[in-house]
Order: C-alpha cells, then structure tokens, then sequence
C-alpha cells in the first residue's frame, strides 16, 4: 500500500462557517506569510482582491477574527495577521514532525466526481491528515476530479475527507453512488426523487429518480489542497 507524498498542502474543515471568498483570504494571508515571512498589508490585501477601499479589507478581517480564524493583532501593528490552527498546513515534511497524535492514515480509496457521476475506482493509497479534521467513526478520502463544487470551496484535484455513513440530513456534502457512479454533491431529499445540487451555476442538479440505485456513501467533513 503506498503513502501518499502530500507536501505543501493546505487542509480545513468544512463545518467551519466560512463563505468562499473568506476562505480565500485566509488562504491569502497564510500563504502570503509562509512564503515572505510576514504577514500582508490591508493595502496588499486590497490589491491581491481588487477592492477599491481598506474598508472592506477591514470588514472581512473583523468577521474572521470574530469568528477565531485570525489572531488578533497587536495594537498599531500592519502586519500582525495571524491564521490560527483550526486551519491546518502541512509543508517540507512537516506531517512526518507531527506527533502520531497530530496526525491520522486514512485509506484513498480513489476519485469521486465534482461533476457528473464517474465510476468508482479503487486504490491501494494511503493519506495522511491532520487528526483535528477526524471525527468519531470510519473515515476516508477520495480525490476530487471536475469543477462543480468550487463555490464550496473544493477545486479539481481536491481531496476530501469522508465521514462513513450511509444516511446525511438535508443540505449536507455527501459522497453518493448513482447507478455505482459516484459523486459529491449536496444532498436534497424530495418526496418522490433525491436532488444532488452542485455548488457551481454552471452545473445543473442531478435528479435521482426512484428506478435508479442511490446510496449514501459518507459525508465530506475536510479539504485537502496541494499547493505545488
């Protein structure tokens, strides 16, 4: 069974209620840090996200500070912006310094699509994941292949980490078999069909009818990006 190298990645949780565009900025911040050693200026903020005022710089700052994303910075101080470790990166190694505590092997059990159904192929790979995104019970990972659930903050290439459960409420990311096709939408149950909902407009909801076979594989609680 083979590990797989997942190096300079940049992992959160997904029941952590934050918008697409305010986890961008977190990921801005932290990598802007990582990469020049300090943190970015509300004007470099601006700048990267087209904004016209540091007022709304300060807004999304203030939301994600309230919200305990981001260490509060000393008074007077332009780059004190800190992401704090809710939001997990793992670089250079840094998964193999992590103690057994830190960190948890899940089986990669191959790719699921963000788009429309493919079919579920198997490996034989492992992942290693920061502990804080496990929960109680089975979980596994799968890797991401297509554009639909982008708006939810998961890109092509993408990889999950999957709560096995065979039921999920209304509104919750699933990891479902259509005709043994999978897929990762989210999930509406209607009285006479199931409607998986992209999170791109560009995609169009797949209607489960009641002739065909639908099963809940897990829900997807994490995201695991790799960023080179």
């Amino acid at each position: 069974m083979k590990n797989l190298d997942l190096r300079q990645t940049y992992a959160y949780d997904l029941n952590m209620p934050l918008t697409p565009k305010q986890k961008q900025f977190i990921e801005f911040i932290d990598d802007f840090k990582r990469k020049q050693g300090f943190a970015p200026s509300q004007a470099e903020i601006a700048r990267h996200f087209g904004f016209r005022s540091l007022g709304t710089v300060q807004r999304y700052l203030t939301r994600l500070r309230e919200q305990g994303l981001l260490e509060r910075a000393p008074a007077n101080a332009r780059r004190g912006l800190a992401v704090k470790s809710n939001l997990a990166w793992m670089e250079d190694g840094d998964t193999a310094k992590m103690s057994s505590r830190q960190r948890m092997t899940l089986p990669l059990l191959g790719r699921v699509a963000a788009g429309q159904p493919i079919e579920a192929i198997e490996t034989l790979n492992e992942i290693e994941v920061p502990s804080s995104l496990i929960r109680r019970g089975d979980h596994f990972a799968l890797q991401v292949s297509g554009q639909s659930m982008i708006e939810d903050g998961i890109l092509d290439g993408d990889f999950v980490i999957v709560q096995k459960q065979r039921t999920a409420e209304c509104g919750q990311m699933v990891v479902a078999l259509v005709d043994d096709a999978a897929t990762v939408k989210r999930f509406y149950p209607k009285k006479e069909s199931i409607e998986l909902h992209p999170a791109n407009p560009l995609y169009h909801p797949i209607i489960v009818r009641p002739d065909q076979s639908f099963q809940i594989e897990g829900v997807v609680t994490g995201v695991i990006r790799k960023l080179s």
